[in-house]
């Protein structure tokens, strides 16, 4: 998708009459993921309305949300095609400033994951050992104290050397995303990543600035 495609939902997104609290596409970015790593298919109508709304309102009658939804069904396609292949994607991040920290940047992006967790948990119900590492990757980036009864993933985050900046903080994102699609969707050849080779060996593009 292009970015213009993407102001183009985000402005969508931001028209939806209150007290509907849609998610930003950074957030959905990530909700996306949270949603494809599950280990069965979620389908289509049981995970679009959360985005629209976050604490699951009913939508009002008489909104056309045909052209949020395609461009959402069309990044949903991507990246499934992404984590189904085990290719790498650049995902929807925002700097905020110059200066921002990495983990700024990032929580909404993992906002977002965590929200399509809470819904569909069976991806949390797999092999704890396996997920540890990978979850840590990506909740290092948010406040601890929203961590409850997480002893084991809090240890394994103080474990970590958080990303020094936001490439690495970005690349460390989608690897974690890719560990938990080794646990949740293993390939049928029963390879998984090869984490001696995490970074890829080219991308598209710096992550996306924004006006976030």
């Amino acid at each position: 998708m292009s970015e213009a495609e993407m102001e183009r939902l985000q402005s969508l997104l931001d028209k939806l009459p209150a007290p509907l609290e849609p998610l930003d596409i950074s957030m959905l970015d990530g909700y996306l993921c949270g949603v494809l790593l599950q280990p069965k298919a979620v389908p289509d109508a049981q995970w679009l309305p959360a985005i629209f709304d976050s604490e699951g309102r009913p939508i009002p009658p008489g909104l056309d949300l045909a052209p949020a939804k395609g461009l959402i069904l069309r990044r949903h396609k991507e990246l499934n095609q992404a984590i189904s292949q085990r290719q790498w994607f650049d995902p929807w991040v925002f700097e905020l400033e110059e200066d921002a920290d990495p983990s700024e940047v990032l929580m909404p992006w993992v906002a977002g994951f965590s929200l399509a967790t809470e819904l569909f948990p069976a991806l949390m119900k797999q092999d704890g050992a396996e997920l540890l590492e990978p979850l840590a990757m990506l909740y290092m980036h948010i406040d601890p104290d929203d961590l409850e009864d997480a002893d084991e993933l809090l240890e394994e985050i103080e474990s970590m050397e958080p990303p020094t900046d936001l490439e690495a903080a970005v690349e460390s994102l989608v690897v974690a995303t890719m560990l938990l699609a080794d646990v949740a969707r293993p390939q049928k050849d029963g390879s998984q990543m090869n984490t001696a080779a995490r970074r890829p060996p080219q991308r598209k593009g710096p992550p996306v600035r924004g006006r976030y």
